[in-house]
C-alpha cells in the first residue's frame, strides 16, 4: 500500500468530497487526522470511524475554519494537507460572514500551519453558484499567494458539478439537480453543467499528492451535460421514473454543450467513470436514504 507509514491531513472531513478521501486514504494504508466543526455530532462521525482501517489510522480532532490556531494539532506531524473545508451555502444572508471569511480566512489559517510545518497543500475547489463560486476564487488565489511566498507546495483540484454515492447519512447541496429531476420538477433549468463523480476526485486528490511531478492546477471533468441529456440516460437506466420533458423556457429536451478540458489531470492516470455510472449509483445513494422511490 503506497500509504504505508504515512500521515496525511484532511479537513472538513465529514464533507462530500473529504469523506471519500478519507476512506481512500485509508483504504491506501495511511494515517488520516481528519477535523470536523463538532466531534459531539454523530452524524459528524459514527460514519468516518465506521470505514475500513478507521480503527488503527483514522484520529479525529475538532476544528473551526475561522478559529487561529484551531489546526495546529490536526496538521502537526503531517507529510500533506488535503484541504476540503469550505461552507457549502448557496442561499446566505450574509455573504460575508457565511462565506467569504470561513473560505478565504480558514483557508489561511490551515497554510499557516504548514508554512510552520513544511507540507504539501492539495487543495479542492469545486465550482458551483455564484457567491459561493466566488468564495472558492478568492480562497483559491489568497491560497497561491501565501504558498508562493512561504514555498508551499500547493496543488488546486478544480472540479465541477460533484455526484455520485454517498459516505455520509445526508444528501448534499450538489446532488440536488439531479434529485430535483427524480423528483419530477418540471419544467427543468436549461442549464449545461460540467460533470464528475465524487470518488474520482477523491481520487485525483490522491495520486496529485503521490507522483511526484503533479503541480498547478488540475480540472477534474468527466464531460459536461444538460439536464435534457441527464433525463434520457434517467429514462433508460430507470424507466419507471416520472421525469420531465421539456426546459423551463418550453425548449424540447435539446441543449446547447460545451467541454472542458481534462487532459492535464488523465495525465495522471485518472480514467473517469461514466455520467452514466455515476447517476446511476447516486440514484442507488438516494434510495438507500429514502429519498425517491422506484
Amino acid at each position: 500500500m503506497s500509504g504505508e507509514g504515512k500521515v496525511v491531513c484532511v479537513t472538513g472531513a465529514s464533507g462530500y468530497i473529504a469523506s471519500w478521501l478519507v476512506k481512500l486514504l485509508l483504504e491506501r494504508g495511511y494515517t488520516v487526522k481528519a477535523s470536523i466543526r463538532d466531534l459531539n455530532d454523530p452524524r459528524k462521525t459514527e460514519f468516518l470511524e465506521a470505514l475500513d482501517g478507521a480503527k488503527e489510522r483514522l484520529h479525529l480532532f475538532q476544528a473551526n475554519l475561522l478559529e487561529e490556531g484551531s489546526f495546529d494539532a490536526v496538521v502537526d506531524g503531517c507529510e500533506g494537507v488535503f484541504h476540503a473545508a469550505s461552507p457549502v451555502q448557496l442561499s446566505v444572508s450574509n455573504p460575508q460572514a457565511q462565506l467569504l471569511d470561513p473560505a478565504v480566512k480558514g483557508t489561511l489559517n490551515v497554510l499557516q500551519n504548514q508554512n510552520a510545518n513544511s507540507v504539501q497543500q492539495i487543495d479542492s475547489r469545486p465550482k458551483e453558484c455564484l457567491r459561493y463560486q466566488l468564495s472558492k476564487i478568492l480562497a483559491e488565489n489568497a491560497a497561491w499567494d501565501f504558498s508562493k511566498d512561504h514555498g508551499i507546495d500547493m496543488i488546486a483540484i478544480n472540479p465541477g458539478m460533484v455526484f455520485g454515492p454517498f459516505l455520509q447519512p445526508s444528501a448534499t447541496l450538489s446532488a440536488e439537480v439531479i434529485l430535483s429531476l427524480v423528483n419530477g420538477i418540471d419544467p427543468f433549468p436549461t442549464m449545461v453543467i460540467p460533470w464528475v463523480d465524487v470518488r474520482d476526485v477523491a481520487y485525483s486528490h490522491i495520486v496529485a499528492f503521490e507522483i511526484a511531478s503533479a503541480s498547478g492546477r488540475y480540472c477534474v471533468v468527466e464531460r459536461t451535460a444538460g439536464c435534457c441529456e441527464l433525463i434520457k440516460i434517467l429514462t433508460e437506466l430507470f424507466p419507471n421514473l416520472q421525469l420531465p420533458d421539456k426546459c423551463s423556457n418550453g425548449s424540447p429536451l435539446i441543449q446547447l454543450k460545451y467541454d472542458v478540458s481534462n487532459e492535464k489531470v488523465k495525465g495522471l492516470g485518472i480514467e473517469f467513470m461514466p455520467l452514466e455510472v455515476s447517476l446511476k449509483d447516486t440514484i442507488e445513494s438516494f434510495k438507500e436514504m429514502k429519498l425517491v422511490s422506484l
